[in-house]
């Protein structure tokens, strides 16, 4: 018997859209990677001595696991290391360093979602299957352990009790005892487990009282690797674009004001800690901008160090006359470097999409004159926008094409740059709309697998819409489709193109003759 109850999937924009914090040159295979390893990691118990790693060979990942930090990303966090660890770029031979063995295969195992990690984990004692999905930004999803279906995203205090018999008692015990979302009963392949979904970690007498008292094979406790944990019936005040502005009548409330309101619901905390997450966020963008236009370097690249020939231009009167928008494409080309180099940067939505946002809004406020506050109240409202997107489409390249990236990342940009000028929050919706109007189609082709060309030209693209949308929006131009209706027929547009042009190396200019020949270089 099986019992479950469900949890409200609320994006947050924490989670979600701006973060997370990382190395490495895309979200969805090296931030994801990088919780999805943890998480296999603790299941174990800390303890490896075997793992299989198998991708689809129909999948994404199929081609492009190494050259886009998929493995570098699982095997650091296998090792237990986090996303801005600066050892990620060796992790391949830390973790063969330790005596683990990691055999990796392309097989056809029929996974439905293009960015499919099919894990076999064994040491001395034990052993267990994970199945794990990458959905975008960063996030992932966690849908199989030893044969059971699971929904695992890494926003609770997992438990995981294995049992031996006497699964009514034990089940019974933790429902009265037990102060928890979600209890569930799970069978597998030939192994039964409760799962619990506290908020926070169980007691270790709760855990040590059950393995006396029951027969109890093992527990295993999985940490969150989420920012911002969930919780069952989450009230958020609106949950898109039409309830937001019914919500924001009388109240005349900034859009930023609008995202504070909506993540202090969403996670349970206060206005204030909602506008220093934020702010801190801001600050390491800034201090990556300041590091990278010092100079970057990394030999698995592409482009190489080019944003400071393109500042020292400017400065010597060598462009045209861009204005606030020159300022933009440098500090865009500036971040697009330093998640080459591996240096530290914020997926926001995600790793390929990471210059958009800092060279929108820090790039503008810096032109401005206005202070970090103020890039912290833009940052809010790109941060809204991007729940509105992530409530009904997606992030992931692998799903949507570059349109659910770039594309996303302008129309957050534009809602951003709106805030900046001070417009209302009706303008910032309507900026978005048209931002986003303007990408529709937009193909995932890197060149050699790396995601840098044609990576920055797509960022700065956006950056250059968001600024034109913006200045719209403030003029009072009709954006004539609501922005809800534009998100739809986004998804349905990114979902229509074909598998080939949605990041999988199998099309467009990643399959010309210059990106072959680019990739043999790189990989030899």
């Amino acid at each position: 018997m099986e019992y479950r109850s469900s949890v409200t999937n609320t994006p947050s924009i924490f989670n979600d859209v701006i973060g997370p914090v990382m190395r490495g040159p895309s979200s969805s295979h090296c931030a994801a990677s990088v919780r999805i390893g943890r998480m296999a990691r603790d299941l174990m118990g800390g303890e490896l001595k075997e793992i299989q790693i198998e991708y689809d060979a129909n999948g994404s990942l199929a081609a492009t696991h190494e050259s886009q930090g998929s493995d570098m990303g699982l095997f650091g966090g296998l090792l237990g290391w986090d996303a801005t660890d600066d050892r990620l770029v060796d992790s391949a031979d830390e973790i063969r360093k330790t005596g683990i063995r990691v055999y990796i295969k392309i097989t056809d195992f029929g996974a439905e979602h293009p960015n499919t990690y099919k894990l076999s984990l064994k040491n001395a004692h034990e052993q267990h299957t994970m199945t794990a999905l990458s959905t975008g930004g960063g996030m992932i999803e966690v849908i199989e352990i030893d044969g059971a279906m699971v929904s695992i995203a890494g926003d609770y205090y997992e438990t995981l009790i294995f049992i031996g018999s006497g699964e009514k008692e034990i089940l019974e015990h933790l429902i009265e005892n037990v102060r928890s979302d979600e209890i569930n009963l799970l069978r597998g392949d030939d192994i039964r487990f409760i799962e619990i979904k506290p908020q926070r970690q169980l007691d270790d007498k709760i855990l040590s009282s059950l393995q006396s008292r029951f027969n109890i094979k093992g527990i295993r406790t999985i940490p969150p690797v989420l920012p911002m944990l969930s919780r069952k019936q989450m009230a958020v005040p609106f949950t898109d674009t039409a309830g937001l502005l019914i919500y924001n009548e009388g109240k005349r409330l900034e859009f930023w004001e609008l995202a504070v309101h909506y993540e202090a619901a969403r996670g349970n905390i206060s206005h204030d800690d909602v506008f220093e997450k934020m702010r801190n966020i801001v600050e390491i963008m800034e201090t990556s901008i300041e590091a990278g236009i010092q100079g970057t370097q990394n030999e698995d690249r592409i482009l190489g160090y080019q944003s400071g020939a393109f500042l020292a231009s400017m400065e010597s009167g060598k462009l045209f006359d861009g204005g606030i928008l020159n300022r933009m494409i440098l500090f865009t080309t500036v971040m697009m470097e330093m998640k080459s180099a591996m240096g530290v940067i914020v997926a926001a939505p995600t790793a390929g999409s990471c210059g958009v946002l800092p060279g929108a809004v820090i790039g503008a406020a810096k032109e401005m004159g206005l202070s970090t506050d103020d890039m912290t109240r833009a940052m809010l409202a790109a941060g809204l926008l991007g729940v509105l997107i992530a409530a009904r489409s997606t992030f992931a390249a692998e799903v949507c094409g570059c349109q659910a990236e770039c594309g996303a990342g302008s129309g957050m940009a534009a809602a951003a740059l709106v805030q900046l000028a001070g417009g209302t929050a009706r303008q910032a919706v309507d900026a978005a709309s048209m931002a986003l109007q303007n990408i529709f189609g937009m193909t995932c082709d890197p060149v050699a697998n790396r995601v840098e060309v044609p990576c920055l030209g797509k960022n700065i693209m956006a950056v250059g819409n968001a600024l034109a949308c913006a200045n719209m929006a403030l003029a009072n131009f009709d954006a004539v489709i609501p922005l809800d209706e534009v998100i739809d027929a986004m998804d349905k547009v990114g979902k229509s193109i074909p598998h080939e042009l949605r990041c999988t190396a199998l099309g467009g200019l990643s399959v010309t003759d210059t990106s072959k020949e680019i990739k043999k270089k790189l990989d030899s």
